[in-house]
């Protein structure tokens, strides 16, 4: 494998989805889970262990979104026609969240109303996201340099079930993370969800790891043909290594580290995404290389780029380490 620039591009862009996939995923899930929690102080202290964070969490989404269409117009030329729908509805869905995060204090006689909204933006911004993935990893029918197929291609059981699968992860990540940030009932609360999703999660994780493979013969190859399942037989396994330490720092009553678990069991998963793509950006039909933008612009969009995520990575540490206590039930302003 050669590190030329469209590469090192597509270590950035992987970068940054995984960024936001980690950082978003769990303010995502606490919406995903809100009815689940007791009106009052547990839903205060939900909110408000994200409110210094979640908003500068979607740095990431924008960056990834921006860097695939400067550094790979060809791919977002054809993903974007080919998913449509799914991204109109994601974007409504972050738009509802962020509305009722803010309205749900300033405006408390329709509290329920805006949990409600709050909840459905989140829910319907992960489903769309999980399902872009399960669209993309089935296959996008291209003709020439374009999308060739329907409004709709996108909707198979397939993309059904990824999206329910990033919905359990989101969830996960949402519990594992109040855990550390709530206490008393409200945290007791988070380790019981924690448990209960972290065995739908591994079991979301095999359904869509024995799917893949059927989806094409290159997944299979990939992931079982010798000797190359020598390497890949490694995934499977330190899941279920860090799944085990999972359950097990939650018996054992720690706070932080199922939240850190649980990334790691995102970063396999993203790991394994790795192994079914690479070198295409679009599955099967469009490398890395065949998508890049000449080599001026990717020098050029490089040297911003250099100088602006440690810039990100900088803030967003920062505002971590400011508001790394545990959660109160003030109302947010």
């Amino acid at each position: 494998m050669t590190f030329d620039l469209a590469t090192i591009w597509a270590a950035i862009l992987a970068f940054s989805i995984f960024a936001y996939v980690v950082m978003d995923g769990f303010d995502l899930g606490i919406g995903i889970l809100f009815p689940g929690f007791a009106i009052g102080d547990e839903r205060d202290q939900a909110m408000n262990s994200i409110a210094p964070v979640w908003d500068g969490n979607e740095t990431w989404l924008v960056l990834g979104g921006g860097g695939l269409m400067a550094a790979f117009p060809l791919a977002y030329a054809i993903i974007l026609p080919a998913t449509y729908p799914l991204v109109i509805a994601m974007l409504l869905g972050l738009v509802f969240r962020g509305v009722a995060f803010e309205f749900r204090w300033r405006d408390p006689r329709h509290r329920a109303v805006w949990d409600i909204a709050f909840c459905a933006g989140s829910v319907v911004a992960t489903l769309a996201q999980g399902m872009m993935l399960g669209a993309l990893l089935q296959g996008i029918h291209v003709v020439g340099r374009g999308y060739g197929g329907g409004w709709l291609d996108w909707l198979t059981p397939f993309s059904v079930l990824t999206g329910v699968a990033l919905l359990t992860g989101y969830a996960l990540l949402g519990a594992s993370w109040l855990i550390g940030k709530t206490g008393g009932a409200a945290q007791a609360h988070a380790r019981r969800m924690a448990f209960q999703l972290g065995i739908a999660m591994l079991v979301m994780m095999a359904a869509v790891s024995a799917a893949t493979p059927l989806l094409a013969f290159d997944y299979w190859r990939r992931w079982f043909a010798f000797p190359g399942v020598l390497l890949t037989a490694q995934v499977p396994v330190l899941v279920i290594v860090t799944a085990a330490l999972f359950f097990r720092s939650l018996a054992r009553g720690d706070e932080r580290a199922p939240f850190v678990l649980t990334l790691a069991l995102f970063a396999l998963g993203f790991a394994g995404l790795g192994i079914s793509m690479f070198p295409y950006v679009v599955p099967r039909a469009v490398t890395i290389w065949d998508a890049a933008a000449p080599e001026g612009s990717l020098i050029f969009l490089l040297v911003g780029t250099v100088a602006i995520i440690p810039l990100i990575i900088g803030y967003t540490a920062w505002a971590y380490w400011v508001f790394r206590g545990k959660a109160g039930v003030a109302g947010y302003h």
